[in-house]
Protein backbone atom coordinates (compact mmCIF):
# COMPACT_ATOMS: atom_id res chain seq x y z
CA UNK A 1 0.00 0.00 0.00
CA UNK A 2 3.01 2.70 0.86
CA UNK A 3 4.43 1.94 -2.07
CA UNK A 4 1.47 2.46 -4.14
CA UNK A 5 1.04 5.47 -1.58
CA UNK A 6 -2.76 4.42 -0.62
CA UNK A 7 -3.21 4.38 3.28
CA UNK A 8 -4.40 0.73 4.25
CA UNK A 9 -7.09 0.12 7.41
CA UNK A 10 -7.53 -2.71 9.21
CA UNK A 11 -11.09 -3.13 10.63
CA UNK A 12 -11.91 -6.09 12.80
CA UNK A 13 -14.57 -8.29 13.62
CA UNK A 14 -15.13 -10.45 15.81
CA UNK A 15 -17.20 -12.86 18.01
CA UNK A 16 -20.40 -14.81 17.53
CA UNK A 17 -22.19 -11.71 15.93
CA UNK A 18 -19.54 -9.79 13.89
CA UNK A 19 -20.87 -5.80 13.52
CA UNK A 20 -20.17 -5.91 9.77
CA UNK A 21 -22.06 -2.97 8.86
CA UNK A 22 -20.40 -1.04 11.81
CA UNK A 23 -16.96 -2.59 10.04
CA UNK A 24 -18.37 -0.95 6.60
CA UNK A 25 -19.64 2.57 7.60
CA UNK A 26 -16.09 2.69 9.57
CA UNK A 27 -14.16 1.83 5.74
CA UNK A 28 -16.53 4.88 4.89
CA UNK A 29 -15.73 7.18 7.41
CA UNK A 30 -11.84 6.04 6.44
CA UNK A 31 -12.51 6.76 2.27
CA UNK A 32 -11.86 2.98 1.73
CA UNK A 33 -12.75 1.92 -1.61
CA UNK A 34 -12.13 -1.47 -1.75
CA UNK A 35 -11.75 -4.54 1.21
CA UNK A 36 -9.34 -7.47 0.96
CA UNK A 37 -11.06 -10.42 3.14
CA UNK A 38 -8.46 -12.84 4.51
CA UNK A 39 -9.21 -16.78 4.82
CA UNK A 40 -10.97 -17.04 7.78
CA UNK A 41 -13.77 -19.44 9.36
CA UNK A 42 -15.98 -16.54 10.86
CA UNK A 43 -15.50 -14.36 7.74
CA UNK A 44 -16.34 -17.61 5.23
CA UNK A 45 -19.30 -18.10 7.32
CA UNK A 46 -20.45 -14.78 6.34
CA UNK A 47 -19.27 -14.54 2.60
CA UNK A 48 -23.09 -13.13 1.05
CA UNK A 49 -23.43 -10.90 3.98
CA UNK A 50 -20.06 -9.27 3.50
CA UNK A 51 -20.61 -9.57 -0.92
CA UNK A 52 -23.62 -7.88 -0.32
CA UNK A 53 -22.48 -5.40 2.44
CA UNK A 54 -19.88 -4.20 -0.49
CA UNK A 55 -22.29 -4.32 -3.31
CA UNK A 56 -24.70 -1.90 -1.39
CA UNK A 57 -21.55 0.13 -0.27
CA UNK A 58 -20.23 0.21 -3.48
CA UNK A 59 -17.35 -0.99 -2.56
CA UNK A 60 -14.48 -2.97 -4.23
CA UNK A 61 -13.87 -6.48 -2.96
CA UNK A 62 -10.88 -8.85 -3.40
CA UNK A 63 -11.75 -12.26 -1.70
CA UNK A 64 -8.69 -15.46 -0.94
CA UNK A 65 -11.44 -17.71 -1.90
CA UNK A 66 -13.70 -17.96 -4.93
CA UNK A 67 -16.91 -18.87 -3.26
CA UNK A 68 -17.09 -15.01 -1.80
CA UNK A 69 -16.96 -14.14 -5.86
CA UNK A 70 -19.86 -16.95 -5.99
CA UNK A 71 -21.63 -15.39 -3.45
CA UNK A 72 -21.52 -11.59 -5.08
CA UNK A 73 -17.72 -10.45 -4.30
CA UNK A 74 -15.81 -8.81 -6.86
CA UNK A 75 -12.86 -10.66 -7.28
CA UNK A 76 -10.91 -13.62 -6.19
CA UNK A 77 -6.80 -14.82 -6.61
CA UNK A 78 -6.22 -17.86 -4.68
CA UNK A 79 -4.58 -21.35 -5.00
CA UNK A 80 -7.53 -24.07 -6.61
CA UNK A 81 -9.10 -25.46 -3.40
CA UNK A 82 -9.63 -29.09 -5.45
CA UNK A 83 -6.14 -28.91 -6.65
CA UNK A 84 -5.05 -28.20 -3.16
CA UNK A 85 -7.60 -30.89 -1.73
CA UNK A 86 -5.85 -33.60 -3.64
CA UNK A 87 -2.19 -32.81 -2.93
CA UNK A 88 -3.14 -33.38 0.81
CA UNK A 89 -4.88 -36.68 0.33
CA UNK A 90 -1.83 -37.92 -1.58
CA UNK A 91 0.20 -36.90 1.60
CA UNK A 92 -2.49 -38.44 4.02
CA UNK A 93 -2.10 -41.16 2.00
CA UNK A 94 1.58 -41.72 2.11
CA UNK A 95 1.69 -41.07 6.50
CA UNK A 96 -1.05 -44.02 6.26
CA UNK A 97 0.91 -45.90 4.71
CA UNK A 98 4.38 -45.37 7.10
CA UNK A 99 5.72 -42.02 6.04
CA UNK A 100 6.97 -39.68 8.35
CA UNK A 101 5.82 -36.35 8.04
CA UNK A 102 8.73 -34.54 8.61
CA UNK A 103 10.77 -36.38 5.79
CA UNK A 104 8.13 -35.05 3.77
CA UNK A 105 8.95 -32.53 1.41
CA UNK A 106 6.78 -28.66 1.68
CA UNK A 107 5.01 -28.34 -1.63
CA UNK A 108 3.78 -24.77 -2.77
CA UNK A 109 0.22 -24.60 -4.22
CA UNK A 110 0.76 -24.67 -8.08
CA UNK A 111 -2.51 -24.20 -9.79
CA UNK A 112 -4.40 -20.87 -9.03
CA UNK A 113 -7.43 -19.25 -9.96
CA UNK A 114 -8.56 -15.88 -10.69
CA UNK A 115 -12.08 -15.54 -10.69
CA UNK A 116 -13.78 -12.15 -11.65
CA UNK A 117 -18.10 -11.35 -11.07
CA UNK A 118 -18.75 -8.96 -13.88
CA UNK A 119 -22.13 -9.20 -12.17
CA UNK A 120 -21.48 -7.21 -9.54
CA UNK A 121 -18.88 -4.85 -11.17
CA UNK A 122 -22.07 -3.74 -13.37
CA UNK A 123 -24.01 -3.08 -10.11
CA UNK A 124 -21.23 -0.99 -8.38
CA UNK A 125 -20.25 0.55 -11.32
CA UNK A 126 -17.12 -0.84 -12.14
CA UNK A 127 -15.56 -1.46 -15.53
CA UNK A 128 -13.00 -4.25 -15.46
CA UNK A 129 -10.65 -4.05 -18.33
CA UNK A 130 -10.55 -6.47 -20.73
CA UNK A 131 -7.01 -7.93 -20.52
CA UNK A 132 -7.77 -8.56 -16.87
CA UNK A 133 -10.74 -10.60 -18.17
CA UNK A 134 -8.62 -12.62 -20.40
CA UNK A 135 -6.45 -13.34 -17.15
CA UNK A 136 -9.48 -14.85 -15.48
CA UNK A 137 -10.07 -18.51 -15.06
CA UNK A 138 -13.81 -17.92 -14.76
CA UNK A 139 -16.13 -15.09 -15.25
CA UNK A 140 -19.41 -15.04 -13.61
CA UNK A 141 -22.08 -13.03 -15.79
Amino acid sequence: ARALKMQLHSLEVRGPNPDFEGAFQAAAKGRASGLITPRTPPLTRNRKRIADLAMKNRRRSMHERSDYVEAGGLMSYSANDADSSRRAAVYVDRILKGAKPADLPVEQPTKFEFVINQKTAKQIGVTIPPDLLARATKIIR
